[in-house]
């Protein structure tokens, strides 16, 4: 048996003793790293399960032109007619398209009832919003736009709206048994969703006399319009905004038909025009960033509607269209009458009627969207992949500051 001295046993537990501690020093600190680490996780899946519930937004207010027109343009001026929307609804509904638009299936998906338009008295019914939007429409008033209704006109129509809404309210202590349901709620205003589809008619009628680089000068005057717009809203309450750039305007049919001689991209579309279009679009961009920072408690969402026209336009053919500048509603163009208009040019009648399968076309009449169209933009929207910041609609109310 080796012999084994006091000192010996001594030195053994000192240095035990000393791996012990280090061991204990080590597991403190690396507790305090995993209670940090939990920490954070525990923000995170708190900010993630915050952005992960839907908004429910109450009610939706629409600001347009005809893109978005749910029938205003029919109650205010005149019908439009069918073949317009008989597809899906059976008749025109208000709508320039066979179909539904883009702010329709919006709605649906945020499990609200189609808009009723502002300015349509009979059957209307407002609990869940209103539309303001209006075909021909401008942001900036000016006499050349094909509308009255620009749009400080339709905001100021909202102002109004609303004030007369919170008068019925004030008038019977909230209770408004005469038209319970179809009354917006006054608590709603904050909470509701704000949509803006418009600008494309501005870009459009100035392109018809103004050079590219003179039409891009005015881009700053129709963004303070713009501005004013929003910051009036802000004021009355809204919160949530969500804002569509225009589209690429040079590529309807019925503007390539308008300008046979003026120089196109590499699909086809007019380049000058969708340039005008994309320099629109990027300071559009840069004013809704400074929106976001400049207005406390409210999110300014840009959606680039451009990217998801664009994109469909020059795929049309491996996206199942017929060529992209084909349109279904013929007749509409180059003979001064609308889709579902009649004329009689020296006697003889000429109609503008739907083609048999609205589904194979982009466009349904050289200006619009056919209904399919108009259903895969409104998909690239709802998802949020062409938003900034990236959020789904459905949760497009999530106050995130940069």
């Amino acid at each position: 048996m080796p012999y084994t001295s006091q000192c010996d046993d001594f030195d053994f537990n000192i240095y035990q003793i000393s791996f012990l501690l280090s061991f204990v020093k080590l597991n403190i600190a690396t507790s305090k790293i995993t209670f940090a680490i939990i920490v954070l996780l525990f923000g995170l899946t708190k900010k993630l399960s915050a952005v992960s519930i839907s908004c429910n937004f109450p009610a939706v207010y629409n600001f347009g032109d005809s893109n978005s027109d749910t029938g205003a343009i029919s109650a205010a001026i005149g019908e439009v007619p069918p073949p317009n929307g008989v597809a899906l609804f059976g008749r025109s509904a208000g709508r320039h398209s066979d179909g539904r638009l883009i702010i329709d299936f919006i709605t649906e998906n945020l499990t609200l009832p189609y808009l009723t338009p502002y300015l349509d008295s009979v059957g209307a019914n407002y609990r869940h919003g209103a539309n303001f939007a209006t075909g021909g429409s401008c942001i900036r008033p000016t006499v050349a736009c094909f509308s009255p209704f620009h749009l400080g006109t339709q905001v100021s129509q909202f102002i109004h709206f609303k004030t007369r809404t919170l008068s019925l309210y004030n008038q019977t202590n909230g209770k408004t048994p005469f038209c319970k349901g179809v009354l917006a709620r006054p608590k709603d205003f904050s909470k509701a969703l704000y949509t803006f589809d418009i600008g494309q008619n501005d870009l459009a009628i100035g392109f018809q006399n103004m050079t590219e680089e003179q039409l891009k000068a005015t881009i700053p005057l129709i963004l303070e319009n713009f501005t004013i717009a929003l910051k009036l809203l802000y004021k009355e309450g809204a919160r949530f905004f969500s804002i569509h750039n225009t589209g690429p305007t040079g590529c309807l049919p019925y503007i390539l038909k308008s300008f046979p001689a003026t120089p196109r991209d590499l699909y086809g579309c007019l380049k000058p025009l969708n340039n005008v279009a994309i320099e629109f679009n990027k300071q559009l961009k840069k004013k809704i960033s400074e929106l976001n920072k400049e207005l406390a408690s409210s999110l300014f969402t840009y959606v680039d509607v451009y990217l998801a026209k664009y994109n469909l336009i020059t795929k049309a053919k491996s996206l199942g269209f017929v060529d992209s500048f084909d349109y279904c509603c013929v007749g509409a163009i180059g003979r001064g009458m609308g889709c579902g208009k009649t004329i009689f040019p020296n006697g003889t009648e000429l109609y503008s009627s739907s083609c048999k399968n609205p589904k194979n076309f982009i466009s349904w009449d050289g200006i619009h969207y056919s209904e399919t169209a108009n259903m895969q933009v409104a998909n690239r929207i709802l998802d949020g992949l062409i938003s900034d910041p990236p959020l789904p609609t459905q949760k497009a109310c999530k106050l995130t500051k940069y």
